[in-house]
């Protein structure tokens, strides 16, 4: 019987396969594959952010904020101090003429690069 650890192990490498192929799709000018590839990656592991960060951007470059709204939103639940998330959510608000909205992401961003600057001082 595999253990957990080997499961996850598992997971992870293919939806880091699936992430590096999402990236070749992008390069290759290929964004709806893409956006097929990074919601493989997050299929396989669904805990893995830098695909959902790729998810998000791609559904932004073709204007579908409201799809990239919700993957950043779940980025921001799997790790609360993602001060990319809260800068995504910013800009995708920002797109959508959600300004309030905008400008608290923006302010949530801010203050989490700031604490993540003091944890290094």
């Amino acid at each position: 019987m595999p253990d957990e650890s080997n499961l996850q192990n598992d997971a992870r490498q293919k939806a880091e396969d699936f992430y590096y192929a999402a990236l070749d799709l992008m390069a290759e000018g290929q964004t709806e594959r893409a956006v097929d590839a990074y919601r493989e990656s997050i299929a396989a592991d669904p805990t893995f952010t830098e695909a959902m960060h790729g998810l998000a951007r791609v559904l932004q470059d073709l204007q579908r904020y409201d799809e990239a709204i919700t993957v950043a939103r779940q980025i921001a639940e799997i790790d609360p101090d993602d001060v990319l998330a809260h800068t995504s959510l910013s800009v995708l608000y920002q797109k959508k003429g959600m300004i309030a909205e905008a400008e608290a992401e923006a302010a949530k961003a801010r203050v989490l690069g700031w604490k993540q600057q003091l944890r290094k001082s």
